[in-house]
């Protein structure tokens, strides 16, 4: 029957990742829709693909030779979409502006892919605070912004969500919290937290832990400082999964672990003036989005 190209990607994800759960965080899919992808690959091959450990898991000899030739008809296919799929007849200009966490961990991928896709289409990106696009946005000095949907607030704006990504706790191995099951957020209350402050996450970490103190062992706009903090066992953190990397930058490890409370994921998306006119360039972006993240419109 042959392999999906769906199964080849989240194979080449795990193998990249070195874990089932850093594969499906990266994905922005469910760990089990994953190991049921793998689990097929391996039933076709009559062979283990991964050596699966406590540590997350090892290429098999099967999964070795597998991979680079993976590897290869995934960019075939990517190369044919884009090819495909470029739409030389739109054109014009976009200005697009983007938070920090949305610049530096959503953005860079889609901006390759979407200036492919519309090669006639102008695209400018602008880093800024959430306030100053809204702002833009109303004065159309922006076209969108790429930012956290929860947290816009101007009554004028409509916003589009592609990306819902969960928030967890982060721990080093050796930290008393790290493998506990049904944490809470009381669980956590008496360990140092350490605070992220760029993109109102303060805000957003209050407004679902009220209780929280407001004495926190540090806050900092630094997510790799963050890291490093978790990593030495300094103090924990909540945080969602799209900044989520399982090294620090001293190359100790971090474990995530998800609560037992209700917290809000983190949405990512795009927002734009509800009174202004969409050219088709705009059109156009929005509809890139909406078929990356397989949204219905």
């Amino acid at each position: 029957m042959g392999f999906s190209l769906r199964q080849l990607r989240y194979f080449v994800a795990v193998a990249e990742t070195g874990q089932f759960s850093a594969a499906a965080r990266e994905l922005y899919i469910s760990q089990s829709t994953i190991t049921t992808s793998v689990q097929g690959i391996e039933r076709q091959l009559g062979h283990h693909v991964f050596e699966r450990s406590v540590h997350g898991v090892e290429l098999t000899d099967a999964g070795r030779a597998l991979l680079p030739k993976a590897r290869h008809i995934l960019e075939l296919v990517e190369d044919a979409e884009t090819t495909v799929a470029s739409e030389a007849s739109v054109a014009g200009r976009v200005r697009v502006g983007a938070s920090y966490t949305v610049m530096g961990y959503f953005l860079p991928h889609h901006i390759q892919r979407v200036a492919a896709r519309y090669p006639a289409v102008e695209f400018e990106w602008h880093e800024m605070h959430r306030d100053t696009m809204e702002q833009r946005l109303i004065d159309g000095d922006l076209d969108f912004a790429l930012l956290l949907t929860s947290n816009v607030s101007h009554d004028g704006l409509d916003f589009e969500t592609f990306v819902r990504s969960p928030r967890r706790l982060w721990t080093a191995p050796t930290h008393p919290l790290a493998g506990r099951a049904n944490l809470r957020l009381a669980d956590i209350a008496e360990h140092p937290y350490a605070m992220l402050t760029v993109d109102e996450s303060e805000r957003s970490t209050r407004s679902y832990w009220p209780d929280l103190r407001t004495d926190v062992f540090v806050s900092t706009s630094s997510i790799e400082a963050i890291r490093s903090l978790v990593a030495n066992g300094t103090a924990v953190t909540v945080l969602s999964d799209m900044v989520y990397r399982p090294w620090s930058l001293e190359g100790r490890r971090i474990h995530a672990a998800a609560l037992a409370d209700p917290i809000p994921d983190m949405q990512v998306g795009l927002a734009w003036a509800s009174a202004h006119q969409p050219t088709p360039a705009m059109i156009a972006l929005r509809q890139y989005f909406s078929d990356a993240f397989h949204v219905s419109r």
